[in-house]
C-alpha cells in the first residue's frame, strides 16, 4: 500500500466570507500542490473541503497521514462522528450536525484508506502547513 502524506488548510476572508482551501499530496520524490475558492462559506468547511479535495485525488487505496491545524477536523473525523452517526446526525445537545454534507462525505472518502490524522500547530513550524496557508489565503483573497 503506498505511503502518502496529505497536508491540508482552510481560510476564510471573514468568517462567514470568501473562502479558500488548500492541499499538499506527497508520495515519495512527488509533490502535488491544489488549491480552490468559495463565495460565501466558514472557516471550517474550508477545513474540510480541504480533506476532501486531497482525498478525492487519490486514485488508489494508501496507507494514509493527514496532517490539518484544525482541532474541529481532526477532532470531528476522529472522535465526534462516530456519536453523530449514532444520533442521526444530531449533537449531544440534540442539535443537527453542522456541516453535515461535508462530514458525510469526508467519511465515506476514508472509508478506503488507512487513515492516521496529525494535528499541527497553525502559523508554526510546519512547512508544508505555513505553504497550505498561504495557498489556501490567496485563493480565498483572490475569489471574487
Amino acid at each position: 500500500m503506498k505511503q502518502v502524506r496529505l497536508i491540508t488548510d482552510g481560510a476564510c476572508i471573514g468568517n462567514p466570507g470568501r473562502g479558500g482551501w488548500a492541499y499538499i499530496l506527497r508520495f515519495g520524490e512527488h509533490t502535488r500542490e491544489m488549491f480552490g475558492s468559495v463565495g460565501e462559506t466558514t472557516n471550517n468547511r474550508m477545513e474540510l473541503t480541504a480533506a476532501i479535495e486531497g482525498l478525492r485525488a487519490l486514485k488508489e487505496d494508501c496507507d494514509l497521514e493527514v496532517v490539518t491545524d484544525s482541532e474541529y477536523l481532526k477532532n470531528g473525523i476522529t472522535t465526534w462522528i462516530h456519536g453523530w452517526k449514532r444520533n442521526g446526525w444530531k449533537t449531544a445537545a440534540k442539535k443537527p450536525v453542522l456541516n453535515q454534507d461535508l462530514w458525510i462525505e469526508l467519511d465515506e472518502l476514508v472509508q478506503n484508506h488507512h487513515v492516521r490524522w496529525t494535528w499541527t500547530k497553525g502559523h508554526a513550524n510546519h512547512d508544508d502547513n505555513n505553504r497550505c496557508d498561504e495557498l489556501a489565503t490567496q485563493a480565498a483573497r483572490a475569489h471574487s
